[in-house]
């Protein structure tokens, strides 16, 4: 009788669990009967503060000291998010420019190694050109470790042909 009743109840739960595997939900943009206005997604409330703000607009402002594992953090930040248009030594050979997409600006380049830190972690964000940014793809932080890469690029490259 015991192990009869054990069966039951696990049969009862795994049922349980597949009914919450499988239950019903909104994608985005769709139409639903939730809400007043017939769609599932929606605006945060009037008053919603972002709690996470004052801190991601304190580390834009501050770069962190550049150490050795900043710079392996930007090395594989830039591996991950630039060097597909880039390339990987920062000359604007990536692979997607070998694809037929227009070649980014070398970061080998006079105009580009006379920028400031600030205005290359400016150019991560907001972009450049036809860039898009990465402000809502890579945290404040990872972006300075990003500036701190392509310092070391143009530092180790100086005096390379650009174009080579």
């Amino acid at each position: 009788m015991k192990t009869s009743l054990a069966l039951v109840a696990l049969a009862l739960l795994a049922g349980c669990n597949q009914n919450m595997v499988q239950q019903p939900r909104y994608d985005h943009y769709e139409r639903s009967a939730l809400f007043p206005d017939g769609q599932a997604m929606q605006a945060p409330p009037d008053g919603t503060v972002d709690l996470g703000q004052p801190a991601r607009k304190r580390a834009m402002a501050h770069p962190p000291a550049v150490t050795a594992a900043l710079v392996a953090r930007g090395r594989e930040r830039y591996d991950i998010f630039c060097s597909m248009c880039h390339g990987i030594d920062g000359r604007g050979n990536g692979v997607v420019v070998s694809r037929g997409f227009p070649a980014p600006h070398s970061l080998l380049a006079a105009d580009q190694t006379g920028l400031s830190d600030r205005q290359i972690f400016d150019a991560i964000s907001r972009g450049y050109g036809i860039m898009y940014g990465h402000a809502d793809r890579i945290p404040p932080r990872d972006r300075w470790a990003i500036t701190a890469w392509v310092r070391v690029l143009q530092d180790a490259q100086q005096g390379a042909p650009d174009g080579a």
